[in-house]
C-alpha cells in the first residue's frame, strides 16, 4: 500500500487536487485521504481547499455537492456508478404539491439527494446540523425529503413544528432492527448502544446516544465506556479504532454494509487522478439554482 500512497502523493502534485473520503467507505481509501469526514464536514471542507481539483470518495450526491459549490474547479469520483439509492427517494411532483398544499411551507432537503431535488429545495440540510437549521426557519410547516426516519427524528424534538413526511429511507440503517438491538445489547450488557439517526423510532428508542456518524466517533472517544454497539454503517470503525485503541466496538449483529460506498477502491482513486476521466459535470443553470439551498445550509449552520 505504501507504493500506491507514493503514487497519489505525486499524481496529487502534479494535479493539484486534494483527497475528500467519507467515513463508510475502504479503510485503505481513508488512510489515503487528505480529509475524512461526515456529509456535513466534507461540504465544507470541499468550499475552503485551494486545490483545483477535488477526488471525492464517496457516492455521486458527494460528488455532485461538491462541484455546485465549487463549480470552477474540477471535482472527480473514483467510481461514477456509487450512487446512494436514498437520493432518487422523492418527486418533483409531489414537493409542487405539497407547496400548493400548505402555507408556509419549507421544502428542507437533506444533502443525501440528487442535484434535481436540490433543486427544488429551501435549505439542505445534514444528520449533524439538521436541527439547528430547522429550528431556525421561521416556517411552521416542514416537507423533509428524502429520508423519513431522519424527518421523524428531528419531529420529535421540535413539536412546535408541522412535519409532513416523505417516504424515503436509507437501506443500511433500516436494516437495523428493534429485535436485533435488544439481542446485542444483551449480548453485550455493558456496551452503550450509538445511533444515527436514519435508523427508525423504535431503534432509536433503544439508543444511549443518537448522532451523525462523526458524532458518533466524537461521543464514543470521550465516553468513559469501554464498550459499544454502533447503529450505522460500519465503514465507521476504522476512524473509532484508529482513535480508541483501548476500546471494543460492535455491529448490531448483521452487515451494516453499503455496497455502493465499498466501490470506491484506491485502484480507482488512483486511475480517476490518472485519467481524470470521472469528472463530474452539471448543467450551470443546475448548478446556480441547486447552489442557494446548499449555501444557506452552510450559512444557518455557523
Amino acid at each position: 500500500m505504501q507504493e500506491e500512497i507514493e503514487l497519489l502523493k505525486k499524481l496529487k502534485k502534479e494535479k493539484d487536487a486534494v483527497i475528500l473520503a467519507h467515513y463508510y467507505v475502504n479503510d485503505e481509501v481513508q488512510a489515503a485521504a487528505d480529509y475524512v469526514g461526515d456529509s456535513y464536514y466534507l461540504s465544507k471542507i470541499a468550499t475552503q481547499v485551494p486545490q483545483q481539483t477535488i477526488l471525492f470518495c464517496g457516492v455521486k450526491f458527494m460528488g455532485e455537492s461538491a462541484k455546485i459549490l465549487n463549480p470552477s474547479k474540477k471535482v472527480l469520483m473514483p467510481d461514477v456508478l456509487a450512487d446512494c439509492p436514498m437520493a432518487h427517494m422523492a418527486q418533483k411532483e409531489k414537493i409542487e404539491e405539497m407547496r400548493q398544499q400548505y402555507d408556509d411551507l419549507a421544502v428542507v432537503c437533506y444533502i443525501n439527494s440528487t442535484a434535481e431535488l436540490k433543486l427544488c429545495a429551501d435549505v439542505c440540510v445534514t444528520s449533524s446540523n439538521a436541527m439547528k437549521i430547522v429550528s431556525a426557519l421561521p416556517n411552521k410547516n416542514i416537507y423533509f425529503i428524502p429520508d423519513e426516519n431522519l424527518g421523524r427524528y428531528i419531529a420529535s424534538k421540535l413539536p412546535e413544528k408541522n412535519f409532513i413526511f416523505n417516504d424515503g429511507f436509507c437501506h443500511v440503517h433500516t436494516s437495523i432492527t428493534e429485535e436485533n438491538v435488544r439481542k446485542a445489547k444483551e449480548a453485550r450488557p455493558d456496551a452503550l448502544f450509538l445511533a444515527h439517526p436514519e435508523c427508525r423510532m423504535d431503534v432509536l428508542k433503544l439508543a444511549d446516544y443518537i448522532g451523525s456518524t462523526s458524532g458518533i466517533i466524537d461521543f464514543a472517544s470521550a465516553s468513559g465506556a469501554n464498550e459499544f454497539i454502533i447503529g450505522t454503517e460500519m465503514g465507521v470503525l476504522y476512524e473509532l479504532e484508529a482513535k480508541n485503541p483501548g476500546k471494543r466496538f460492535y455491529s448490531v449483529g448483521h452487515r451494516q454494509y453499503c455496497p455502493n460506498m465499498k466501490r470506491i477502491t484506491l485502484e480507482k482513486v488512483i486511475a480517476s487522478l490518472e485519467k481524470g476521466e470521472t469528472e463530474v459535470l452539471l448543467e450551470n443553470s443546475l448548478i446556480e439554482e441547486a447552489k442557494k439551498p446548499l449555501e444557506k445550509m452552510l450559512e444557518l449552520a455557523k
